[in-house]
């Protein structure tokens, strides 16, 4: 690996020690992050080439997604800056002997140990919010853009710009004025901090506006052809335990989201948006 990066330092001290703490591998069983986890399962589901397509899963975390996919016949490798996420990816991987991981590795999103043209499907599911300059995330995007065969499709996961008001007054952490300030920066910048390190508050990051989020895809030479709210509005709901628990009601509120997924005067209000972006032939 070249000096430009520094291997040894993927990622700030404070984003590094919130992950080594392990919480990462449940996260998306609690409460209302199951239709996070649902949701980009049923988007890859409808936008991904068929299997045994070549997928790079660039800051894949605990291998959620990377091993489901590769249950499913996809060949995944995985990266993570994180080693306690490669162990566990690892580990899950050992645990479907039939359809293991092609590789899990630790890894720099904004240089990627892959040969050029050589994947099929790019997921950065992480990076474009920890990358918190600009340069940096484009780095990442012309990265994937890179290891991408003409075609490919990148799947670029962002924090929304106004998901930590709409946690606040979900929540009420607006009645905490440390919490407030945490909101007005993220408003005024998208850059988000917790100089506490309130284990509830997140870690530092940087939360796109949806514009942003296409306008990064598209500066590094891909076409941005989907801009999608992955979770909508149905993180807000103050009953969502009973919605998600009966099947039908949990059918009525996926399909709810579904309905608006698309509509660029809601985008905002779902906590992650995912923008896909395809390499064009040159």
């Amino acid at each position: 690996m070249s000096d430009k990066f520094n291997f040894q330092n993927l990622l700030l001290d404070e984003i590094l020690a919130h992950y080594q703490r392990g919480l990462e591998a449940e996260r998306l069983s609690k409460r209302t992050n199951p239709i996070e986890l649902v949701r980009t399962q049923e988007l890859l589901s409808r936008y991904l080439p068929p299997p045994p397509a070549v997928i790079f899963d660039v800051g894949g975390g605990s291998g959620i997604y990377a091993c489901w996919l590769a249950q499913l016949g996809y060949k995944v490798h995985l990266i993570d800056p994180v080693s306690l996420h490669v162990e566990q990816a690892r580990f899950g991987s050992q645990l479907q002997p039939n359809y293991p991981l092609a590789s899990a590795e630790v890894g720099d999103a904004r240089q990627l140990n892959q040969a050029n043209n050589s994947v099929d499907a790019v997921l950065l599911f992480g990076p474009l919010y920890h990358l918190i300059e600009r340069n940096e995330r484009l780095a990442a995007l012309h990265e994937a853009n890179r290891v991408l065969k003409s075609g490919g499709l990148v799947f670029a996961v962002a924090c929304s710009r106004f998901a930590s008001l709409l946690d606040g007054l979900f929540r009420g952490w607006l009645d905490d004025p440390e919490f407030v300030e945490i909101v007005h920066r993220d408003l005024l910048e998208g850059q988000h901090r917790n100089p506490s390190n309130h284990p509830a508050y997140f870690t530092t990051a940087f939360f796109h506006h949806p514009d942003e989020l296409k306008a990064e895809v598209e500066e590094v030479g891909l076409s941005c052809e989907k801009l999608l709210a992955i979770e909508g509005p149905g993180k807000l709901l103050q009953n969502f335990e009973e919605h998600w628990s009966e099947p039908s009601r949990r059918e009525r509120l996926l399909q709810a989201i579904r309905w608006i997924e698309t509509e660029p005067s809601t985008l905002g209000v779902s906590a992650h948006i995912m923008a896909i972006g395809k390499k064009v032939a040159v």
